[in-house]
């Protein structure tokens, strides 16, 4: 099935809205491209100026305006009011240019519209969830109108990108993350459902702001918390049974105990720790095409220790040991350093996510050292601290590898480790470099260089549309590696020759649908779908893949 923007919601009037309260609905408005006899038929004569568009037409319109701001932040906003207002033109716009659109309803952008989220905030999108309402969750998730969700994207707001504890305000993660669901792999729209858990702030600043729109508490810890979790998760189940769970931006002490309950027991991820995990294998994987190296020869070295830094190093040792490495042997090959030095096992602040990447090695102070210790033939960083791959960093990096692979992927782009140029220039053109927010092509004598982003996007839109294809129970890591691998083999020999290792950002769709059929073979063959298995998964995907085209009728 295609999704059309004649796909009914509920609404208070009538069950086929007319006049102001069709233009009022995001999906079903299509503003001056609705037909002279359709503004007959549904009461819209007079309502709208009396020139007829095509969506082609519109779209030109709302790109002139968008490209007209100065300010990213108000393009950010104008693109939420278009989305409140007309939904399939949303998606037509930011389909028609991905790669200009995306750095606006994600990130860097949406880091600043977190920040700002209750001085800049319009009308109210997705659930709000507060610990105040325990007990009441399930009343609370009926509320939304959508009685077939199949993607929740949930954040408590505690570590919204690298900036920290944002509160409420963290609901543009959600809104944004679903918005590429759509935009990136056609996950259709109407499926979907952002969610903030209000668990209190312990954001001074917001609490002090007296236009901050959450509550107005510290954050709530321990068994309450948890018991609000499951209560979460349950709720969802008993009202949602076939819906996915994406859990974003936690706080490290508890995303991973959160995903460890619930991903045998429920079709869920979370992406901070398994999705950057597979966006950074895929690089890896193209990496490798360059150097002409094999993954099993690889060492790894991480800048953080956190759930996104042990999650790489996961799954990068489960792909090692699915090519013959012993498990062990392989998460050997993975080092983390932190704000305390190299996680070596004589360490006694190690959580028990860090302990199997404890090394049996003498203390380090300082990354340099480390580096010049272990050398790794990669490093990457999930720190959010900007600056940390210094010009010693990257030289010794250098002096190590002929092709030193350098990975800075904390965003938004004020955190990142070490800016494009920087990596290019301190390698003398050598180092294969991608980052977790956009950079622009470097010139280094008189070579262009192409920085490739290590954006998630590549890896849970297709998810997501495999998941909701197959009609999935499970979310398992061996289908990060399936996705990683699908994304890796997209990149052309043309590209790598400029340095670029992810697919262009303007194939986005092409590229996640190529990946959401890899995904969906390797669910079928686990026997992990609920749908039976077609002849052609590639059709199958394809049919179920939202187009941002308008019905042929009104209503």
């Amino acid at each position: 099935m295609t999704a059309r923007a004649s796909i009914q919601i509920e609404v208070p009037t009538t069950e086929h809205p007319t006049g102001c309260n069709l233009l009022r609905n995001p999906r079903l408005n299509k503003g001056t491209a609705f037909s002279e006899a359709e503004r007959r038929a549904s009461g819209l004569e007079g309502l709208l100026p009396p020139a007829v568009s095509t969506i082609a037409l519109q779209v030109a319109r709302r790109h002139d305006e968008i490209a007209a701001l100065d300010d990213d932040l108000q393009k950010y906003l104008a693109l939420s009011d278009l989305q409140a207002r007309n939904e399939t033109l949303y998606y037509a716009l930011l389909m028609s240019d991905p790669a200009t659109y995306m750095p606006l309803v994600y990130t860097p952008t949406v880091g600043e519209a977190c920040q700002k989220f209750g001085h800049v905030f319009r009308a109210p999108r997705g659930l709000y969830l507060p610990i105040t309402a325990r007990g009441r969750l399930k009343e609370l998730l009926a509320n939304w109108p959508e009685k077939d969700v199949r993607f929740i994207v949930v954040t408590d707001g505690e570590r919204i990108l690298g900036l920290g504890d944002l509160g409420a305000g963290g609901m543009g993660i959600p809104i944004g993350k679903l918005t590429l669901y759509t935009a990136c792999a056609g996950v259709p729209p109407q499926h979907c459902l952002p969610v903030v858990l209000d668990v209190g702030t312990n954001n001074h600043e917001l609490l002090e702001d007296p236009l901050y729109l959450g509550l107005r508490r510290e954050r709530i810890r321990g068994t309450e918390y948890a018991a609000f979790i499951d209560e979460f998760v349950d709720a969802v189940q008993a009202l949602y049974p076939r819906c996915c769970i994406q859990w974003e931006d936690f706080a490290n002490f508890n995303a991973v105990p959160i995903l460890e309950r619930h991903r045998d027991r429920i079709c869920t991820f979370n992406d901070d720790i398994q999705g950057t995990a597979g966006v950074a294998l895929a690089g890896i994987y193209a990496a490798l095409r360059i150097s002409g190296q094999r993954l099993c020869e690889q060492r790894f070295l991480f800048l953080g220790a956190g759930s996104a830094a042990t999650g790489i190093a996961e799954l990068i040792s489960l792909a090692m040991a699915s090519e013959g490495t012993e498990l062990t042997a392989a998460r050997g090959r993975n080092a983390l350093f932190d704000v305390n030095g190299l996680v070596v096992k004589s360490r006694t602040d190690l959580t028990n996510f860090q302990q199997p990447f404890a090394l049996d090695h003498a203390p380090v102070a300082t990354f340099v050292e480390a580096v010049k210790a272990l050398r790794p033939t990669g490093i990457i960083g999930v720190s959010t601290t900007p600056n940390l791959f210094d010009q010693q960093v990257i030289e010794a990096m250098a002096e190590i590898n002929e092709r030193p692979i350098i990975f800075p992927y904390s965003n938004p782009t004020s955190r990142s480790e070490c800016t494009a140029t920087e990596a290019y220039g301190w390698s003398q053109g050598r180092a294969v470099f991608a980052s977790g927010s956009p950079f622009p092509p470097v010139e280094i004598d008189g070579r262009r260089f192409v920085p490739g982003q290590g954006n998630n996007v590549y890896i849970f839109p297709a998810m997501g549309l495999a998941v909701f294809a197959t009609d999935a129970t499970r979310v398992t890591e061996d289908m990060f590696i399936v996705a990683a691998k699908a994304v890796a083999e997209q990149v052309s020999e043309e590209h790598l020759a400029t340095g670029l290792i992810y697919p262009p950002q303007s194939r986005i769709l092409e590229a996640s649908l190529h990946v959401a059929e890899r995904i969906a073979a390797y669910i079928f063959d686990q026997g992990l779908a609920r749908v039976p298995r077609p002849n052609d998964i590639g059709a199958l995907i394809s049919a179920c893949t939202y187009r941002p085209i308008y019905s042929e009728e009104a209503g």
